[in-house]
């Protein structure tokens, strides 16, 4: 028996040093962040304050076993705050307990259906007003708790009677809040090694050292007993059950989209890692711990994204740390009720007022008004802080669909006047009956008798639209005027009143773009179709270009290729017209003994006469002429001939040569590795020639290789010691032997 079944297992150990060497720290910062946080939201909710410290246990004890994310903080939210002081304020302390276990029910429920990333479907910008507004009551409610006086239930009766609470000022509250504040502020600009400790924490014990020694009254928060004392059971609310419903659902709705996007961002920082969040799962993790805290006498729960992101920074690894942070509450709860007795008000005031301001993000703002979502902002933003939360919601939702609506019908018609006696009618957009009156405005300039060409760049267009182009059209062509259509959107007129109207997609512009050479039809001949197409999506874009070129051309490159009909050059190097001197044969061979006259000639115009600043030679897959020159194939015609050029690339490749080997280790077959070599080849054969010489050395002419793989689409590099694929932004990787290493290349067409 070997001595490696002997050993005991060890699975275990990794498991607990991970824990203790990650987890275990990074839960009792979370823990820091979160004691003061939680007893802020329940004094500022005007709940018990044990019931911000049972959320805090019960989400991250049980949303962090059951939930989908490994490293989500959940417990009391500030996004909850002022629905929370809502219900209570409609139905009392037990009731609201009672609601919070039917949200937390919904939430399952969401999660069953597997709706979760649904949620995420409400537009950013209504989410970022939400919680600027839910920023903006918090602070005006505890502005009054920071002077020494008691939060009010609406945030005109904060702002109207804030004259007469500076009248009444108790000095002592107002020195601790403004003590915590100032910490909170400058603890940002301090040394990173200083800020470890958590800034909320450091606060509220300085605030609470400062009203020890205060000569003047300040206000504590009230405690009866420890946590386990505070239990308490929910009670059926009286009332409306349609308003009971409402703020269930409120409830669930705004824990949920947060809980989301605090999954998302945490997601998002965690890149590299294979754990991504299980929403469905997180979910139903959220709705079980709303529902165990709602029946212990605890405040709704959701993801916290700033304790979430404490987490992952503090090292975090697992769910043990927010499980863990969960039981440091409890023991912290339990066995230190003094010291929780000994907080001021105004301590967790101050505190609160930062965390309301920092709900309200410049970025955001900049980012609603430079997307043109200021409106929706605004809007959302006034309703939550004037009226409520939910109705903000739905007054955002709107306005972002009809915004969206709006920018989906919108279409840009614009007549003028491009030369003497010939107009230009452009559309762009989604063309419908909505565009039909600024549509017959803009053409009743036209004058009569005059060439109008009607450029449509549409994505959609409805009958209504089409029979009004059509009818101008018909009348205009009988007043004894011309009308040309460009069409070069995704909708064509043709066939519009076909079926129902359809939204065009650019996939299909693209092959129509790619693809003009398809046959029609065998009744048909392809060129005179393709030549059709041409005229009437593409020559009115190419005439601007060409009109520049009509004197003379001036190509950047000079681009030798194979004759065959898969190689579209200016499309796989993506230039225009007047870039490329093209020259293509059979392989793409350059005759070393310099007797092709037609070859000769186009190297000597394209170097001596046209200066082109690179040459280049492009291969390509399944290449006829590399096929016969690898089988050795007879066929008694002039192509034996032509082909012998191609003979020193045939020897190179059965001498292994770098590129055959490279291309055999990225998965190209033995007559495409010839292809490769043959490109090789020919660039030597090139350099060798006198006049590109001297380009090279007089002018930096570039010589370079490529290589089009038909089946993948994808175009690598050539060069003496591989092949290179050239990626998005223009960086090859080049492959010698199976060995990747990053190079740089020279200009390429």
């Amino acid at each position: 028996m070997s001595t490696d079944t002997e050993q005991p297992p060890r699975t275990s150990l990794p498991g607990l040093a991970e824990l203790v060497r990650h987890d275990l720290p990074a839960s009792l910062v979370v823990f820091l962040v979160s004691l003061p946080l939680s007893i802020g939201i329940a004094v500022a909710a005007g709940a018990p304050v044990a019931a911000g410290l049972i959320a805090a246990v019960v989400g991250g004890v049980v949303a962090g076993l059951i939930g989908g994310s490994t490293l989500q903080v959940s417990g009391p939210t500030a996004s909850l705050t002022v629905v929370v002081a809502e219900s209570i304020n409609q139905f009392g302390w037990a009731a609201t307990c009672f609601i919070t276990v039917a949200a937390g029910l919904l939430q399952i429920l969401f999660g069953l259906s597997r709706i979760a990333r649904g949620a995420l479907a409400i537009a950013p910008v209504v989410v970022h007003a939400m919680l600027a507004g839910i920023g903006v009551v918090i602070a005006l409610q505890q502005v009054h708790v920071l002077l020494g006086g008691n939060s009010l239930s609406s945030s005109w009766e904060s702002i109207v009677g804030l004259p007469q609470e500076l009248r009444s000022v108790h000095g002592g509250d107002l020195v601790v809040g403004v003590l915590v504040i100032v910490i909170l502020v400058a603890w940002k600009r301090l040394p990173a090694p200083v800020r470890v400790v958590p800034g909320p924490l450091v606060a509220v014990v300085a605030a609470t050292l400062l009203a020890l020694i205060l000569p003047t009254r300040v206000e504590h928060i009230m405690l009866n007993g420890s946590l386990l004392d505070e239990l308490r059971l929910p009670r059926v609310p009286h009332g409306s059950w349609a308003a009971i419903a409402l703020m269930a659902v409120t409830i669930a709705l705004i824990a949920s989209v947060e809980t989301l996007l605090s999954a998302v961002a945490v997601d998002r920082i965690r890149q590299n890692s294979a754990r991504r969040t299980d929403l469905d799962r997180e979910l139903i993790g959220q709705g079980v711990a709303n529902v165990v805290s709602g029946l212990v006498g605890g405040l709704p729960v959701a993801a916290v994204i700033v304790r979430s992101i404490t987490n992952v920074k503090a090292g975090a690894r697992g769910k043990a740390s927010t499980m863990l942070c969960g039981l440091w509450v409890l023991l912290f709860s339990v066995a230190l009720v003094g010291v929780v007795r000994q907080i001021p008000k105004a301590a967790l005031a101050g505190l609160l007022i930062v965390v309301g301001i920092q709900l309200i993000k410049l970025a955001h703002v900049r980012r609603a008004q430079r997307t043109g979502d200021l409106v929706v902002y605004a809007a959302t933003v006034v309703v939550v802080v004037f009226w409520n939360l939910l109705l903000g919601m739905v007054v955002g939702l709107v306005l972002a669909f009809a915004l969206l609506l709006w920018r989906l019908v919108r279409v840009s018609v614009h007549a003028e006047a491009v030369e003497t006696g010939r107009w230009r009618v452009t559309v762009d957009g989604t063309f419908t009956f909505l565009a039909v009156p600024k549509l017959t405005a803009e053409l009743a300039k036209v004058p009569t008798g005059a060439d109008v060409v009607i450029e449509m760049s549409v994505d959609f267009l409805d009958h209504a639209a089409h029979d009004a182009v059509q009818e101008w059209v018909a009348e205009y062509r009988t007043e004894g005027g011309t009308v040309e259509f460009v069409e070069m959107g995704t909708v064509r007129m043709a066939g519009a009143t076909d079926g129902p109207p359809a939204r065009g997609h650019s996939r299909h512009m693209l092959n129509e773009v790619l693809g003009p050479w398809r046959r029609t039809g065998a009744e048909v001949d392809p060129i005179v179709a393709g030549v059709a197409a041409y005229h009437r999506s593409h020559a009115h874009v190419m005439r601007p270009h060409l009109g520049v070129l009509r004197d003379g051309q001036e190509p950047d490159s000079l681009f030798v290729t194979c004759a065959d009909s898969r190689i579209v050059p200016n499309v796989i190097t993506n230039s225009g017209p007047g870039d490329l001197f093209t020259i293509r044969n059979v392989g793409n061979l350059i005759p070393a003994d310099r007797q092709d006259t037609s070859m000769e000639a186009a190297l000597v115009y394209a170097l001596d006469k046209l200066d082109v600043r690179s040459v280049v030679v492009c291969g390509h897959s399944g290449c006829g002429a590399m096929e016969a020159l690898h089988s050795e194939a007879v066929t008694g015609s002039d192509l034996d001939g032509w082909l012998a050029n191609a003979r020193p690339s045939l020897a190179r490749f059965r001498l292994g040569h770098p590129v055959a080997v490279a291309a055999a280790a990225a998965g190209f077959g033995p007559v495409d590795q010839l292809g490769m070599v043959n490109v090789a080849v020919q660039l030597e054969t090139l350099y060798a020639h006198p006049v590109v010489r001297r380009g090279v050395v007089e002018r930096g002419v570039v010589l370079s290789g490529l290589f089009f793989d038909i089946a993948t689409a994808r175009v690598a590099e050539v060069t003496v010691d591989g092949i290179a694929e050239i990626g998005d932004h223009g960086v090859p990787q080049i492959r010698v032997g199976g060995r990747v290493q990053t190079v740089g290349v020279g200009r390429t067409a």
